[in-house]
């Protein structure tokens, strides 16, 4: 918890914020301690199960917003860093991400992988490779369900876009 009130402008405030305020949520620069790189949903699950399953790696933290369905990824900070892809968004220095007390969800927003005071990270190099690995399983899964073949795995689950109501 410490590790992670840190980058806020008032640790103390941040820590009585998530012991004792309304939703627990507190806004967190980027770039001093850490870097987020937040991609959609469906590739951030599969992304994140790819890397628990990869022996001898432990991931850094990982939130998921499920709000705005997005999943982002705690990555060193790196000011010349640039992650480019459909859906891709980084958050470095000057940035600002919303975050839960690392030992329980606030609303939408739930540590898939919560910090554990360390300071450990996601490895850039690691996570790029399992992003790539992830994105080949979305698109066969994408192309198997557009075909009629059924393809769902626990991890897509298609939005319909027709209006309600």
């Amino acid at each position: 918890m410490e590790w992670l009130a840190a980058a806020a402008k008032d640790p103390r405030a941040c820590k009585r914020e998530w012991e004792y305020g309304e939703h627990g949520t507190v806004v967190l620069a980027s770039g001093r301690f850490w870097d987020v790189l937040s991609v959609p949903e469906e590739l951030g699950l599969l992304t994140l199960d790819t890397l628990l399953r990869t022996p001898q790696y432990e991931p850094g933290p990982t939130l998921a917003d499920f709000a705005a369905h997005r999943v982002g990824f705690f990555l060193p900070p790196d000011p010349a860093c640039r992650w480019i892809g459909s859906g891709i968004r980084y958050a470095g220095k000057g940035s600002w991400v919303a975050v839960p007390p690392p030992y329980r969800s606030g609303r939408s927003l739930q540590w898939l992988v919560p910090p554990d005071g360390s300071g450990d990270l996601h490895t850039p190099a690691a996570l790029e490779l399992a992003l790539r690995q992830a994105t080949g399983e979305l698109a066969v899964i994408i192309s198997r369900a557009e075909a009629g073949q059924g393809g769902h795995s626990e991890f897509f689950r298609p939005h319909d876009s027709r209006p309600q109501g």
